[in-house]
């Protein structure tokens, strides 16, 4: 049986507490950060239901602590990749960082810059590092488990106005607030690692299904293909974050095949300048006062993940 962590936050500071079915229990720790907590597992074992309390009484916040690394795999699900326009047998396994300072609390504000026109949002699953690992580690189905500790809800909120023409993901990817996480740290079994291809994917925007997708037939580079390939040139360690990829229902899509090709003999300045005025036009993108659902977990609720629940905020 899955183990859900949840981590809040009150006038008197932090604590974290184990979900049981009569609530939350708390966990009679010292640690303040993520990695501390994981390496503090008898203490989560040792929460008991009968020191419950009701997790609505709770303000939950980020169970991924900062700092911390936070690398994203791109374009990893074969919908999402024609969506964009392109071919998922051509599609390597790439990475991109985000800041870790723009993780933030499950049902906390999304706050859009001024300066930001078109943000969008991907729910992705966040592998949870559970202890170092160092560049050559080998890592095998037989020991991912020892390595990821457990699974978040992630959203991958971004800037496309500053991400596009920028070709690179890094700043509009990582303002204060673009990366909601949580509410549940869930703690995995290597059996119940095995089931990653039954999860689903979910998100809506103001009650209006945007995302909607499986695992198994969609994502393009598996948990372990990824830490594999990661682990070649990038040290990790526990508590780090591992977004990976979003499926199909982006506000974002590629525009037709003539545009695209009209587009591509125009300027840089231009084709820009046109396909933001285009985008301007899609209701899609977040607007100030829509409610972002977001969930994770398998058709039969044996693994679930939570859902996190962000109002969007215009600076």
């Amino acid at each position: 049986m899955t183990v859900s962590v949840l981590h809040s936050a009150s006038e008197t500071g932090h604590a974290w507490w184990r979900k049981t079915p009569n609530g939350a229990a708390i966990i009679d720790t010292a640690a303040t950060t993520t990695a501390q907590l994981l390496a503090d597992r008898a203490a989560i074992d040792a929460a008991v239901s009968a020191d419950s309390v009701a997790v609505d009484s709770l303000k939950l916040i980020s169970p991924v602590t900062r700092p911390c690394r936070v690398v994203a795999q791109m374009t990893n699900f074969a919908s999402h990749v024609k969506d964009a326009g392109m071919d998922p047998a051509t599609v390597p396994l790439t990475f991109f960082r985000k800041a870790s300072a723009s993780i933030n609390g499950p049902f906390d504000d999304i706050v859009k810059p001024a300066h930001v026109k078109l943000l969008d949002y991907e729910v992705e699953i966040g592998l949870v590092i559970g202890r170092a690992i160092p560049v050559g580690t080998s890592i095998s189905e037989a020991n991912l488990a020892e390595f990821v500790a457990g699974l978040v809800v992630t959203n991958d909120v971004s800037a496309r106005d500053i991400q596009l023409p920028q070709t690179q993901f890094y700043e509009a990817k990582s303002y204060p607030t673009f990366t909601p996480v949580g509410p549940e740290l869930v703690l995995l079994t290597a059996d119940e690692l095995k089931r990653f291809g039954e999860l689903r994917l979910r998100l809506s925007v103001s009650g209006e299904e945007r995302q909607n997708a499986l695992v198994d037939g969609d994502m393009l580079y598996r948990p372990l293909q990824a830490l594999q390939s990661l682990t070649q040139f990038q040290e990790l360690a526990a508590g780090d974050l591992i977004l990976t990829g979003t499926p199909v229902g982006t506000a974002l899509s590629a525009p037709p095949k003539p545009v695209e090709i009209i587009g591509n003999l125009l300027p840089p300045a231009i084709k820009w300048k046109a396909f933001f005025k285009r985008q301007a036009g899609n209701p899609k993108y977040l607007g100030h006062g829509d409610i972002v659902e977001a969930s994770v977990s398998t058709d039969d609720g044996a693994i679930d993940l939570g859902t996190q629940r962000s109002a969007v905020r215009f600076a």
